[in-house]
């Protein structure tokens, strides 16, 4: 481990390798980088500390360039034990920035490190998965007053987040990033579909093809797990709670059971709920031989990993990210420790993906200084005009032009009398 006065990371001669990452991801985040111009020029962010727990990828970092540039004086650590990518890492401690992460963290000093974050007394917070907004309101209450806002990146986040607003424990706005359609219909829909199956196929090699592949959860990131694994030629099978996204997968063309029905057929199983002990140890000894379990929600906690652990007779590790175990003389495989298979297994969503993401958190911290004092203790969302520019943004990125409305059907669309 590499220590200094503002980073803790993995190895510091991975600088080299992540600053040549950090380009290539620039040159496919062509949106952030026009958030960035701006922010170089305005610093709508000056003098504010801002503390991030977030998945540190190459694209994090270019966020983080991001809100330096916007005057901002940044801290960041992993949101995710298994997340990191220890080259880029080294590339923000190379470049100044204090950073606390390495891929393989263990439990203490995961929180270590978030503890770390909170030492920075951040005024605004950017959360994925709301370990860092939790710690704070349990254990370092005193920070919230001087605490503008928080941005939380993820469905499990938004989750937690209500339920501290629904039991008045929520002591500071929170403004769900997740909830753009820039994030949540793009990034947990084409991002979490394509690095799911990356993450699968690297961890596995193993051909989709004419396998029974199995998704539990039909919300966003589910609908795009579902449609990739599909397109690789996978017999899907989803599993659901929710009766309408049940009915949506029907529409869609998939098959809709039970676990317990699933779990007697299934090839490969991926998480994708927001919630635990989805995959339990009852599912697991009705799978086949040979059966593959991933997990592609925030929190190892789908999947019931203790249980397995105790269950099992015998585990090992057979590959990078794939351990095997032999529960009742059947080998069952689970990859990247139950963890979100895309980023241990993977390096998470492409770059393009996280530009949209990105810049709904970069405007979220402006928003939140430029709205300092006014907003709730609640969970907020961006005005959408926000994201809709965001949306513009991407398309100029990608060099598409759309039409515009005439005057014509602007006078149509607020007018009322006109009819058949």
């Amino acid at each position: 481990m590499d220590k200094g006065n503002h980073y803790e990371v993995k190895d510091m001669s991975l600088a080299s390798q992540g600053h040549k990452n950090l380009e290539l991801a620039e040159l496919n985040m062509g949106a952030l980088l026009k958030v960035r111009e701006r922010f170089a020029k305005e610093k709508p962010l000056k003098d504010i500390r801002i503390g991030l727990a977030l998945h540190v990828t190459k694209e994090t970092a270019i966020l983080v360039r991001t809100l330096i540039a916007g005057g901002a004086d940044v801290a960041i650590t992993g949101c995710n034990p298994l997340s990191t990518q220890d080259d880029v890492a080294a590339a923000l401690a190379d470049e100044g920035v204090k950073v606390w992460a390495y891929k393989g963290e263990t439990k203490e000093d995961y929180y270590r490190y978030i503890n770390k974050i909170i030492e920075f007394k951040p005024h605004i917070t950017i959360d994925d998965g709301c370990d860092l907004v939790s710690e704070i309101h349990k254990n370092h209450a005193h920070l919230i007053p001087d605490i503008i806002c928080g941005c939380e990146e993820t469905t499990t986040g938004i989750i937690r987040l209500k339920a501290m607003e629904k039991d008045n424990a929520l002591k500071y706005p929170m403004i769900a990033v997740n909830d753009n359609m820039t994030k949540h219909l793009v990034d947990n829909y084409y991002g979490t579909g394509q690095s799911t199956v990356d993450g699968i196929l690297r961890a596995t090699n193993v051909l989709l093809a004419g396998k029974n592949f199995v998704v539990a959860g039909y919300g966003s990131c589910g609908k795009g797990v579902a449609k990739r694994a599909q397109a690789m030629g996978a017999n899907v099978i989803v599993t659901e709670v929710d009766q309408f996204c049940a009915l949506q997968a029907a529409y869609d063309g998939y098959k809709v059971m039970r676990m317990e029905d699933a779990a007697k057929i299934g090839d490969i199983y991926c998480t994708v709920t927001g919630n635990k002990h989805v995959i339990r140890m009852e599912h697991v000894k009705n799978m086949k031989n040979g059966s593959i379990l991933c997990n592609s929600g925030h929190f190892d906690n789908e999947i019931d990993i203790p249980a397995l652990e105790k269950g099992a007779e015998s585990k090992r590790e057979v590959r990078t990210s794939m351990d095997e175990y032999i529960v009742g003389g059947k080998k069952i495989f689970v990859l990247g420790e139950g963890r979100l298979v895309n980023l241990a297994a993977a390096e998470g969503h492409p770059s393009e993906v996280m530009s949209t993401s990105f810049c709904g958190q970069a405007l979220a911290c402006e928003y939140g200084v430029q709205n300092r004092g006014k907003m709730e203790n609640k969970v907020l969302q961006l005005p959408v005009e926000l994201d809709d520019d965001i949306s513009g943004l991407q398309l100029t990125a990608m060099g598409i032009e759309i039409d515009e409305l005439t005057q014509e059907q602007k006078d149509y669309l607020d007018s009322w009398e006109e009819g058949t």
